[in-house]
């Protein structure tokens, strides 16, 4: 197990022990090469050493939530899909779920083959969004080589689900009551071929990591988050199981057709808690999601994909839980009988990730601190949110809808305000 931290603040290596340490502030971000969405860190480093990270997010905020109210629960299954690209698939399973649980109350039922097809495309998923980080974890480290096989070996998967859905992105393969696609044998026979090849190269490159000292060398002993801290942060997904802990809730709250190959299913946990285990983590999550991936193939059941759902869905709160590939994603659906959500809350993964970056980056060099906040693959778009308290009772709260002119004049105010952003 790594030991935290790696450099001891006041040695020789970052000054005098017996004077106060001499530290400076560093913006990472929000524009950074290293940085695909905009996000901030204010590093506060002493030396190169980082001795506190503080997150501001915020930049790319949707309103996706709001937007939802005003939209029947057939075209927010198409909405929630764009809260991510890479996980869109996952999003929109976690609503029908939702939707489907508070229809379930008055007796209606998903068809078995439909929630097999669903399990198996958000598998897919998990295979392209863990090939798609390894490349871009290869390229923060320097390791192109690594980059360009996995992105290869990406397209594979993304060729797969072009096939399934017509999409390469944003598969639009759920409806409310079941699938809008079904697989054809051919379909079938050519994802076994692709999952046995994908399993073979993912192996490689398992055997690689393991033995490759250019990564070795930039992922060991780097952001390291003990278990404790994990569960204390409330880490999630591949996050969490890199520090040891089995959580997942594939497992712990089987949904769609997950229950039914439970006795297979194997909760990957790595214990050096740091970001070569977390590359470890998702290279083996990759090679399980094959297999999970032939055994609904071959176990797929016959039967219809739908059935037609009520327009409008009783009253109801459902909390529903699933496995994005960066970890837990909850939709809270509030129904009222109508056609349309009455509130929709979404709580994915990287919100709770990213309390852990902090933790991770103390003690770290201030070279490793792209690594390290890839480390959680991050999603800035899923993680933005934005709340303005109005009064701190919020039984009594006024509920105010803001002009774009008094958001802008907020803002001014805040950066004229703010000491920070004055220097």
């Amino acid at each position: 197990m790594a030991d935290k931290k790696k450099i001891k603040l006041g040695s020789p290596q970052t000054g005098c022990s017996s004077c106060m340490p001499n530290t400076f502030e560093i913006p990472l971000g929000p524009q950074h090469p290293a940085l695909k969405e905009p996000t901030h860190f204010l590093l506060e480093v002493e030396g190169e050493i980082i001795v506190n990270a503080t997150p501001r997010i915020g930049y790319v905020h949707r309103g996706i939530e709001k937007l939802a109210e005003t939209k029947t629960y057939s075209a927010n299954l198409t909405l929630v899909e764009r809260v991510c690209g890479i996980c869109s698939h996952i999003h929109s399973i976690s609503l029908a779920n939702a939707a489907e649980a508070a229809l379930a109350l008055e007796g209606f039922e998903v068809p078995m083959r439909a929630q097999y097809i669903r399990t198996i495309v958000a598998e897919l998923e998990r295979i392209h969004s863990h090939i798609l980080w390894l490349g871009v974890a290869a390229h923060e480290i320097g390791f192109d080589t690594l980059f360009m096989l996995s992105w290869r070996d990406r397209e594979l998967t993304m060729d797969l689900l072009e096939d399934i859905s017509g999409n390469r992105v944003n598969y639009a393969m759920n409806e409310i009551g079941g699938s809008r696609r079904d697989m054809s044998q051919s379909q079938i026979d050519r994802m076994f071929k692709y999952m046995d090849i994908t399993i073979k190269r993912m192996e490689r490159y398992k055997d690689i990591c393991l033995a490759e000292n250019t990564i070795r060398m930039r992922t060991e002993n780097v952001g390291i988050l003990l278990p404790s801290k994990a569960r204390e942060l409330c880490a999630c997904g591949p996050t969490a199981r890199a520090s040891g802990i089995a959580i997942d809730i594939r497992y712990d709250d089987p949904y769609s057709a997950y229950g039914e190959f439970r006795d297979i299913f194997n909760v990957i946990t790595y214990d050096t808690n740091d970001v070569f285990s977390r590359v470890v983590v998702r290279i083996i999550e990759t090679i399980e999601a094959c297999i999970y991936i032939k055994w609904m193939l071959k176990n797929l059941p016959d039967g219809p994909i739908f059935k037609k759902a009520p327009r409008k869905v009783p009253e109801a709160q459902i909390l529903s839980r699933t496995e994005a590939p960066r970890g837990e994603l909850i939709h809270y659906l509030w129904s009222n009988n109508t056609n349309k959500p009455y509130r929709l809350k979404i709580t994915t993964p990287t919100l709770s990730n990213i309390n852990c970056v902090p933790e991770m980056m103390k003690g770290d060099y201030l070279a490793d601190s792209t690594i390290t906040l890839a480390s959680i693959d991050p999603c800035f778009s899923c993680e933005d949110r934005m709340i303005t308290v109005i009064n701190k009772d919020r039984r009594k709260a006024k509920i105010e809808t803001w002009t774009e002119s008094q958001l802008r004049k907020y803002s001014n105010d805040w950066h004229a305000t703010n000491k920070r952003w004055k220097k």
